[in-house]
């Protein structure tokens, strides 16, 4: 019996790595051995990333929040302190939209959360 290679299904593999690697310098974006290398540990990068990225909206979120709050004269962690006893759930990604798009309404919020921290003390 005569073997087998499989030569179309790994010329179609190598294919679609060289594809996934255009972009890359050098031998990185031709080259079947490099090419893979190069896509697998992109391949990780992308995986961290979008786990990073996360992180670094929601840090952002806070320092916008942070901002705006100390414009009306408390700090991030007294504010949100205040938000939560006052009942206002809003999470933080709003919270910085209406810091930038809508100061008037962050005050008011700011001032409903002083008056909150206020009843409770």
């Amino acid at each position: 019996m005569a073997r087998v290679k499989g030569g179309p299904r790994a010329h179609a593999r190598h294919r679609k790595v060289v594809k996934a690697a255009k972009g890359q310098y050098g031998r990185r974006n031709s080259c079947f051995r490099v090419a893979k290398q190069a896509v697998e540990k992109a391949g990780q990068y992308a995986y961290i990333g979008r786990k990073q990225k996360k992180r670094n909206f929601r840090a952002l979120w806070i320092q916008r929040i942070n901002a705006a709050a100390r414009l009306n004269g408390v700090n991030y962690s007294t504010f949100m302190n205040g938000l939560i006893k006052s009942g206002i759930e809003l999470d933080r990604k709003v919270l910085s939209e209406m810091a930038i798009s809508n100061p008037e309404a962050f005050a008011a919020l700011a001032k409903v959360s002083a008056d909150a921290l206020k009843k409770a003390a």
